[in-house]
């Protein structure tokens, strides 16, 4: 064989490669690793649990010394939180900023790897009003305490939905003005530095305020017939792209189309009370399964196709301490005894389980814990509902209008689709080539 033509092979061989990913850790999917329970096992178990999967990111809310530890010399890398209880002193003092790196990162890197530094959770929406002002500089000055050591961390805050005003239709994705005063510096501040903008959409929500059949399908990646945006005419198959699009068109229109979106926060209850509509094992193992699949795949979303976003998933365990409705303690992929709530087809070398194949949902999945749901009264409109109580904080998000496109059938193919028939026609083609 001619040496040109055993390359052809081998650059064929490495674009399926990457359009069919293998099982091994998937460098865009992450997990929570929360800590709100008094039964969790030792960060090195759950270190032996995490290599045996395709997560290859934990974010922690804080800075366990004992957990960063665990993660020393693992192919896994943390995103660490510095609580929003610690933002006022990092503000207004470069000497704290340097003592909280000095204390909080500088012991555990090269030997753990620490991609991200999460500065406070949802700030911008948080209780206390005098923390969103401190955000920035507490922000920037942990950058200069960084930099002279360690410049390839980056640094970013997460926000709720609430930040965005419009998702509907998600080309007409904004954020709401009163906070443009505080985020757009942020943003700035984020393009600066090449630090993505974390954001926790749940379409788990959505689906709560509107518990239709439907609703239910397009939030779980299930069969439907698509939501056409009005805006762009890009069809919408899933209830996660539409929001992810939205927060996209949002950062466009404010001029920041080179900061890329991190999902720090998504999942889906498997229990929760009699009125929390949808919180069932099959409908949080089809949500989590589904989304992983659609990350694996590289389709990408409508709007920017062909790329999936960093996405962390909550959480990796239940966590028992935290209060509010039961399924507030009731999104953990594994239990504390290290086994499975549902199986999503994380292990490495596994398979998509069975009951995650595409179907229209049955009359179970549209119910709750009770056989009859209370009246929620009039079903709300929106599609891509923000309002929600978050289960990273616990705090009550603010509601942002929505609304509920015509359903059609989809008139644009997905690219991922199209990418994988004509790199098949090419590598056929190829063979007959060659063999000539």
């Amino acid at each position: 064989m001619r040496r040109w033509q055993a390359l052809v092979i081998l650059g064929l061989l490495q674009a399926f490669s990457f359009l069919f990913p293998c099982s091994k850790s998937q460098s865009f999917i992450g997990v929570n690793y929360g800590e709100m329970a008094d039964n969790l096992p030792p960060p090195s178990s759950s270190v032996t649990l995490l290599s045996s999967t395709t997560i290859s990111k934990v974010r922690l809310y804080g800075t366990d010394a004992a957990i960063i530890s665990a993660f020393a010399g693992t192919n896994i890398s943390l995103l660490v939180g510095v609580s929003n209880g610690d933002i006022p002193s990092l503000a207004t003092s470069s000497s704290a900023a340097a003592a909280w790196v000095a204390a909080n990162i500088l012991p555990y890197v090269p030997a753990t790897t620490i991609s991200f530094i999460s500065v406070g959770n949802e700030v911008l929406n948080s209780a206390d009003a005098s923390l969103p002002s401190q955000l920035l500089p507490a922000m920037q000055n942990l950058l200069s305490a960084l930099s002279a050591n360690y410049p390839s961390i980056k640094i970013s805050t997460v926000h709720t939905m609430a930040v965005m005003s419009q998702s509907d239709p998600p080309s007409a994705g904004a954020f709401h003005p009163d906070l443009a005063p505080n985020l757009d510096p942020i943003l700035t501040f984020l393009q600066q530095t090449g630090s993505p903008f974390m954001i926790n959409p749940y379409p788990w929500f959505a689906y709560n305020s509107d518990p239709r059949p439907e609703t239910l399908a397009f939030c779980l990646f299930q069969s439907n017939p698509g939501r056409v945006d009005s805006g762009s005419g890009l069809t919408y198959m899933n209830m996660f792209d539409a929001q992810l699009d939205a927060i996209r068109a949002a950062l466009d229109a404010k001029g920041f189309n080179d900061v890329e979106i991190l999902i720090a926060e998504t999942g889906w209850p498997y229990k929760g009370d009699a009125n929390e509509v949808g919180a069932t094992v099959e409908n949080a193992q089809a949500y989590v399964g589904n989304l992983i699949t659609h990350l694996k795949s590289m389709a990408g979303t409508p709007r920017v196709p062909g790329k999936s976003v960093d996405t962390y998933l909550f959480a990796l365990y239940d966590e028992d301490l935290k209060t509010g409705p039961t399924s507030e303690r009731s999104f953990g992929l594994y239990k504390t005894d290290l086994t499975q709530n549902y199986d999503a087809g994380l292990s490495k070398g596994a398979s998509t389980p069975a009951s995650l194949t595409p179907v229209s949902p049955t009359s179970d999945q549209t119910q709750g814990n009770s056989s009859s749901q209370p009246n929620k009264g009039e079903t709300p409109t929106g599609w891509c509902v923000t309002a929600a109580s978050s289960p990273g904080s616990g705090y009550v998000q603010p509601t942002s209008q929505c609304y509920m496109p015509n359903a059609v059938p989809s008139k644009q193919p997905r690219a991922h689709s199209s990418v994988i028939q004509f790199a098949s026609t090419i590598f056929y083609i190829t063979l007959l080539w060659l063999g000539r």
